[in-house]
């Protein structure tokens, strides 16, 4: 048995890649990386003719999706998720700790996605899929496409650098009051500004740090990588930690505070903050 869907391109500007296009289209396949994978396996056609990730769109083309059936999980996942925001076209959700965003795990922010947003009723709604990456310890704002249009347009922000992102951390260690970092991450520049906007003592730790965080660009563990970098790690991380001073059992100390920018459909500037974890105010309460 397979399961099959079928999609009929719409008018378009200018030619466009499937593996582009395609990403959000189908129920089946709703991730860039799970496009890439179906269209390996000559699940897809165009016109009849199996596509690869070189296969163009121009309008008009008949696409189908046929995945055999046993590759495909029935079970839904129930994890309730905290909305911040829900319309037609995206959602923002909080990210708690120690669940992936996506993934080949069943346990992921993606599966979860379906039971906690109301389907967008416009044209082109697709399953709501993570428009950005969160590590699998951090928390916070995870911002969500839920239509096709929407993730493509998302995905645009980010890569023009229209969507701000802001972090929190706590830091091991003596820091410059701000700053700036800028290396090399996996052979890519990565740029990443901090603010100290507390300290306070520590018979373990010596000095403990509440560094507010805007990266420049989005590199992956970049702000983690960056902070060890200058001999400031962010306390219980394990991976970019500093022995003796990893602390275990209280995850790490990286929230997802806020992001910024013009929602891409109703052209509103948009806001959304966070408060910081309970882990993050006992340490700085009253600061």
């Amino acid at each position: 048995m397979h399961q099959k869907q079928v999609h009929i391109v719409s008018k378009l500007e200018k030619p466009i890649r499937l593996q582009e296009y395609g990403v959000g289209l189908f129920e089946l396949v709703y991730t860039k990386s799970a496009l890439k994978k179906a269209l390996k396996k000559d699940y897809i056609t165009v016109n009849g003719v199996h596509a690869t990730s070189a296969t163009y769109i121009n309008g008009g083309e008949t696409i189908c999706l046929c995945v055999p059936e046993d590759g495909n999980p029935k079970t839904k996942l129930k994890l309730k998720l905290n909305v911040l925001f829900d319309d037609d076209y995206l959602a923002v959700i909080y990210k708690p700790a120690g669940v992936l965003v996506s993934g080949n795990s069943f346990k992921t922010i993606a599966n979860a996605l379906p039971q906690n947003l109301k389907r967008s009723t416009l044209p082109d709604a697709t399953i709501p899929q993570p428009v950005h990456r969160l590590d699998y310890p951090t928390t916070g704002l995870l911002l969500i496409g839920k239509t096709n249009n929407s993730i493509r347009e998302l995905n645009n922000l980010f890569e023009n650098k229209k969507i701000k992102k802001t972090y929190y951390a706590i830091t091991i260690g003596d820091m410059a009051p701000k700053g700036n970092i800028t290396s090399s991450i996996d052979g890519k520049q990565a740029q990443s500004n901090f603010t100290v906007k507390a300290s306070v003592t520590s018979k373990r730790f010596s000095k403990l740090n509440l560094v507010k965080l805007k990266p420049k660009t989005g590199r992956k563990h970049q702000l983690r990588k960056h902070l060890l970098s200058i001999g400031t790690p962010i306390l219980g991380d394990k991976d970019y930690g500093i022995e003796p001073y990893i602390l275990k059992g209280k995850g790490l100390y990286l929230h997802a505070y806020a992001l910024n920018f013009v929602h891409p459909f109703t052209k509103d500037k948009v806001s959304f903050k966070d408060e910081l974890p309970n882990k993050f105010k006992k340490i700085f309460e009253g600061k």
